[in-house]
């Protein structure tokens, strides 16, 4: 694993920075959004919309992301074009005065974001196979390492009342600290009982914030093209691009007596290498000859994270607003730390998972998990009454929740041998789970009150459950490689010679 590593390390180093990229994206608009109200002169209903566009647009990105994984060029051209274009998003993001060019904005930032989730899981799987499951908890690691940082670097910047001055500015700020997190949920209905001023002077530095975040980010595209320019994929330096050889014809490259078998089977290597996009992996000569339990393992395991990856994202939505209600009435202060606390025990895990899932099986880990989140959720409702332990359940909450995803990625991936769509179907039910459960809960909450967030929480964790006990039992029908195929399987690869160049 060293080895390959150590031969692997440029690109392996420019796939995690890019998702540092991706991280710092996501996180920034909940704490900025109020700011961003001033600037567009919106009202608070109409600027929540901001968060659908994106959320919907990184979907739509992770669904498209697999189109660019047909050669390498394309793979990294794509990762440049989508981190310069978060960039270049920050940059712009200041300088956008209505609330609709903001969503459109969003919009492209999304598109960015899904591209770098699904292309960059992608190219660490082909790279490591078998041995991915380190890597792809590292990956995880810069995700929550940028959600961390940008809410920080935005936060000097935020205003401390209301940054639209006019006569009812007195009575609105008072409440301003609790709008604030309020948004969080991305839940328009949550707040159509504060009213703010919507006319009068604009006084906001939020901008410097978006500017500063525009610069940290920038060395990541500069990484990628840097990539590209060693690989000789610059299209003004270089106009032939490489072909991305799946892990099967690399094995077979290394074996003279069947170059035959490698030259016919350049001719299909997608038959060969699955990771398409979801409408290519739709096509009806991907099911031929497929067993029930292939497609069953691609179910099953896009409902775990869709599960899973949905309780992320309705509970760091809304842990906030369940804290402030009754019976907790937790101090608006003091509650505003626990969306902190949630996200930084999830990098906290991704650390500690990156050796741990050196030694542990992708397959124990995802148990771990699982069986975490529904202990978790039990005793939260069990001492529903205690704030201390609201804060303990959401910190063990964001350790048991942080590997799940990179750890469910290696399991399924490996139960394929590398083959079909995994890494697409996962990554494409992870993001309508966070879309979907977030609205699903906020509307719950809405018409049954807050104690209803424990209580779907724990059903959530319950269905995370039963699916992965389903996946064990596909994994367990679903055929074995013959003796004969495993040899040039992936995982019995033998280990090309360091040429300075990865899997063309």
């Amino acid at each position: 694993v060293s080895a390959r590593f150590r031969r692997n390390l440029q690109p392996t180093l420019t796939y995690w920075s890019v998702f540092f990229s991706f991280g710092l994206c996501i996180a920034f608009l909940g704490p900025t959004l109020l700011d961003l109200r001033c600037q567009t002169q919106s009202s608070l209903s109409q600027i929540t919309w901001v968060f659908f566009s994106q959320q919907f647009c990184l979907l739509l990105g992770s669904c498209l992301g697999g189109v660019f994984k047909r050669t390498l060029a394309q793979s990294l051209l794509a990762l440049f074009a989508s981190s310069l274009a978060i960039s270049l998003v920050f940059a712009i993001i200041p300088l956008c005065h209505n609330v609709v060019v903001l969503a459109v904005v969003m919009a492209v930032a999304g598109l960015a974001m899904g591209c770098i989730d699904t292309i960059s899981n992608m190219q660490l799987v082909k790279i490591y196979q078998k041995d991915s499951a380190i890597f792809l908890q590292a990956l995880h690691f810069f995700v929550g390492f940028g959600a961390l940082l940008s809410p920080l670097i935005a936060d000097p910047f935020l205003s401390d009342t209301n940054c639209i001055l006019s006569n009812g500015t007195a009575n609105a700020s008072s409440n301003l600290p609790h709008i604030r997190k309020s948004l969080l949920p991305h839940h328009p209905g949550n707040l159509s009982h504060y009213d703010l001023p919507m006319k009068g002077m604009v006084v906001t530095r939020v901008s410097y914030a978006f500017w500063i975040m525009a610069l940290i980010n920038l060395p990541v595209p500069i990484a990628v093209f840097f990539l590209l320019y060693k690989e000789r994929m610059v299209p003004c330096f270089n106009g032939s691009s490489h072909p991305l050889l799946s892990a099967d014809e690399l094995a077979l490259e290394t074996r003279p007596g069947d170059k035959d078998e490698l030259s016919s089977a350049g001719h299909r290597p997608h038959t060969a290498a699955g990771h398409e996009d979801l409408f290519s992996c739709c096509q009806s000569k991907n099911f031929r000859g497929a067993s029930f339990t292939y497609f069953a393992v691609h179910i099953t395991g896009a409902l775990v994270l869709f599960m899973t990856d949905g309780i992320v994202g309705e509970y760091s939505g809304f842990v906030y607003s369940y804290a402030v209600e009754e019976p907790l009435a937790v101090v608006h202060k003091v509650a505003g730390y626990l969306p902190s606390l949630f996200w930084g025990f999830i990098t906290l895990g991704r650390l500690i998972s990156i050796p741990v899932s050196y030694r542990m099986k992708p397959a124990t880990m995802v148990f771990i998990n699982v069986v975490g989140v529904l202990i978790t959720f039990l005793l939260l409702l069990i001492f529903s009454s205690s704030v201390v332990f609201l804060f303990v359940g959401t910190a063990s909450l964001g350790l048991f929740l942080s590997s799940t995803f990179p750890s469910m990625l290696a399991y399924t991936e490996d139960i394929l041998q590398y083959k079909g769509c995994a890494t697409t179907v996962l990554v494409t039910g992870a993001g309508i789970g966070e879309m979907v459960l977030q609205l699903l809960v906020g509307s719950i909450i809405h018409d049954r009150g807050s104690y209803s967030f424990l209580v779907c929480g724990m059903i959530f964790g319950c269905l995370a459950f039963t699916f992965y006990a389903l996946l064990v039992f596909f994994h367990r029908m679903y055929p074995k490689p013959s003796p004969e195929l495993d040899e040039a399987s992936p995982d019995k690869a033998a280990v090309p010679e360091d040429t300075g160049q990865y899997q063309r």
